[in-house]
């Protein structure tokens, strides 16, 4: 455990797995989360269940969980698989590019089918065709930007000014009339859209949810949902083309349909997020004094839990640096000991169309291409806000397709 000190404030690190147990498990009012204070919430708006706290938080977690869930989350299966193959039968043969981009591409539709129920291509003019157009500018065209004016409010503005504003506007003046729209045609019978089912939702009250919490848990959900699984995806192959053995023996299990094929498939995912997490902290405030080891941190001491050095102690994880996805063949990871997703109530809602997404798209990969990387030395990672991403986008060349 490492106590940072500055003159004014204490701020306490950890990465041991009873630390973060005790965290985990903690009540809200003990141990709360500090994501309150992300530099996210002005864009994700204060109804955010990313960012809320508290009774609201666990309100708005029950309301979503059931869409990313279970049955819900079959239903995308199908889906996820149409679009991979059209994704990867695009990729140039013998030509670098970034598959971090790629990637963002398919976890785009994914996400808006799993929100909007908008797949493929709606008609011009239609609510899904401004929403879908909307969210891929400002997504994929504006990704970089967005995130780097979040981190320039970090200096000092606790409101959105300038470009910022005028982005977070854009997206408003769309999303705001669609979700009205949606509103006023009502629930088509057999929706599955998260969407559909935050209009058909009551709170113990039997109040609907306003327009600012519908538009603040979708642009919320969107976000989350590009970016984090796209780059786990450009992480993984990043690791796999440079550990050989890995890579050959995914190609081997998933080109010859062997039963153990799915498992390796999943454990080279978990080995992934293991070696490269995306978000690598989070942090709770202990609102008590809070006994971590030898060590009792004060109350009102924020404690992150660094999900990079959790995932790289060697007591743990042998050859920590070593990507071998067959830690994970025989043994799931530990509760404590892998968390990604965060943890405790917290822990990312989706969590399952995330695993189920990357099961889907490294299968297809490794079953319809052969890669390699343009460069031997591995990729640095690049800090761009509350992420961790390839410093290159995970480059890869396409040698050749199956």
């Amino acid at each position: 455990m490492v106590q940072l000190l500055s003159q004014q404030e204490l701020f306490v690190i950890t990465s041991h797995p009873d630390h973060v147990e005790s965290l985990f498990k903690a009540k809200p009012r003990d141990a709360p989360s500090l994501t309150g204070e992300s530099p996210l919430r002005p864009i994700l708006g204060p109804n955010s269940v990313l960012t809320t706290v508290g009774e609201q938080h666990m309100r708005q977690r029950k309301l979503l969980l059931p869409a990313f869930h279970g049955d819900a989350v079959q239903r995308y299966i199908e889906m996820i698989e149409r679009v991979a193959e059209r994704e990867i039968d695009r990729w140039p043969i013998g030509k670098p590019f970034a598959l971090a981009p790629r990637m963002q591409a398919v976890t785009l539709d994914v996400i808006m089918s799993g929100v909007f129920g908008i797949e493929g291509r709606p008609a011009p003019g239609t609510v899904e065709h401004r929403i879908r157009q909307t969210f891929r500018r400002l997504l994929l065209a504006s990704t970089n930007l967005l995130f780097e004016l979040v981190e320039l409010q970090q200096l000092g503005r606790p409101e959105p000014h300038g470009p910022l504003k005028w982005m977070i506007d854009l997206l408003d003046r769309h999303l705001y009339p669609a979700i009205r729209e949606r509103r006023a045609q009502g629930v088509k019978p057999g929706a599955h859209d998260v969407l559909s089912m935050l209009l058909e939702a009551r709170d113990e009250d039997g109040n609907q949810l306003t327009d600012e919490e519908l538009r603040d848990q979708v642009v919320s959900l969107v976000l989350a949902g590009h970016e984090t699984t796209a780059n786990s995806l450009a992480w993984t192959f990043e690791r796999l083309l440079r550990f050989p053995a890995a890579y050959d023996s995914l190609r081997e299990l998933v080109r010859s349909d062997r039963e153990e094929a799915e498992s390796y498939v999943e454990a080279t995912i978990y080995e992934g997020m293991r070696v490269r997490p995306v978000i690598p902290m989070v942090v709770r405030m202990v609102k008590r004094p809070w006994q971590l080891g030898q060590y009792v941190v004060p109350a009102d001491t924020p404690v992150g839990v660094s999900i990079v050095a959790l995932h790289h102690r060697e007591d743990v994880y042998p050859d920590p640096h070593a990507f071998r996805p067959e830690r994970f063949v025989e043994q799931k990871p530990g509760t404590y000991t892998w968390i990604p997703f965060g943890g405790g109530i917290r822990r990312c809602l989706g969590a399952s169309l995330a695993m189920a997404e990357q099961r889907v798209v490294l299968r297809e990969i490794a079953k319809r291409v052969d890669l390699r990387a343009p460069r031997p030395a591995p990729e640095r990672t690049r800090q761009r806000n509350v992420t961790m991403i390839p410093a290159r986008g995970g480059r890869v060349v396409v040698e050749r397709k199956h």
